[in-house]
């Protein structure tokens, strides 16, 4: 992992370090997640196909000609 130097108004960095201390994280913490969420780190492709693969494995059934809703099933109050 690399590092990164900043330069930040101290002010800034004061005010930040207390709220990062109020969320229980770090001012690092919250640099680091926000650079991944810029750059797109996060690979939602794996998530997507690990999805469809529990899909793929899951044993639930509307049974074998599907849910018959009529429109009071769905407003039956």
């Amino acid at each position: 992992m690399a590092n990164l130097t900043l330069t930040i108004d101290d002010d800034i960095l004061l005010r930040a370090r207390r709220r990062a201390l109020e969320n229980g994280t770090s001012v690092n913490a919250l640099v680091r997640e926000y650079l991944e969420s810029f750059a797109g780190a996060h690979d939602t492709g794996d998530a997507g196909r690990a999805l469809v693969a529990l899909a793929e494995r899951a044993s639930g059934s509307s049974g074998e000609h599907g849910r018959q809703w009529t429109r009071d099933d769905v407003h039956a109050r």
